[in-house]
């Protein structure tokens, strides 16, 4: 692992570790699952969101601000942290294959395209009772988004600068959500964007030649 940037909670000092697969970064904070399963993290601890040495067989990592959240093997979740809305309330979740995290709200997939979500529902970002056909999501500040089956895209919460006017959207392949925008891929290697864009964060128009990873393509 390498990282750079702002370090003032040590959240960059990852030199030392090794035979990571999957990594996230939390508001000061950043979390990585080695291959053996085993989760490691380092930076802002106050809630406990580092508390995580003693998790065993998890694939995935998620990191809100204040909370962090595992996906084990058996699709299964654990998550510790800040849990003043129940954001850490996942333990009876099951058959759940993505996991993301928000400022204070969580969501996961289940595999047969349902999304669950707990934590703070102030702007209705955990209102998704009704989506079906969901084969990825990604989880901004107060928002969620969705990649159904038919390449298109759904999303609620806070909408403040469209980052949730994402209806249009078609042949998408891949999303993404920061924390007052979203981003898609689509299956051209174009990408679209919608919501702040005060520093240009929406500016994707001129991008060509876009792949997901492999590890990243949605789960038929």
């Amino acid at each position: 692992m390498v990282a750079a940037g702002w370090n003032v909670h040590g959240q960059c000092d990852v030199d030392g570790w090794r035979n990571i697969v999957g990594v996230a970064g939390g508001w000061r904070r950043t979390v990585g699952v080695r291959s053996d399963g085993r989760v490691v993290a380092v930076g802002r601890s106050n809630e406990g969101a580092c508390d995580v040495s003693d998790w065993h067989d998890i694939v995935a990592v998620a990191a809100g601000d204040w909370h962090t959240v595992g996906l084990k093997s058996d699709g299964t979740v654990i998550a510790a942290g800040n849990n003043q809305y129940g954001q850490c309330n996942v333990s009876e979740w099951r058959d759940i294959v993505r996991i993301a995290a928000g400022y204070l709200h969580t969501v996961g997939l289940t595999s047969g395209g349902e999304a669950l979500a707990t934590g703070r529902n102030a702007e209705g970002q955990c209102e998704l009772d009704d989506w079906r056909d969901i084969v990825e999501i990604a989880v901004g500040s107060s928002h969620t988004v969705g990649l159904r089956s038919n390449s298109t895209v759904t999303a609620a919460g806070w909408n403040k600068f469209g980052q949730c006017k994402v209806g249009d959207w078609r042949e998408i392949v891949g999303i993404a959500a920061g924390c007052a925008h979203t981003v898609a891929i689509k299956t051209d290697g174009t990408a679209v964007a919608a919501g702040d864009n005060r520093y240009g964060q929406c500016n994707v128009s001129g991008w060509r030649g876009l792949r997901l990873p492999t590890s990243r393509t949605p789960p038929q």
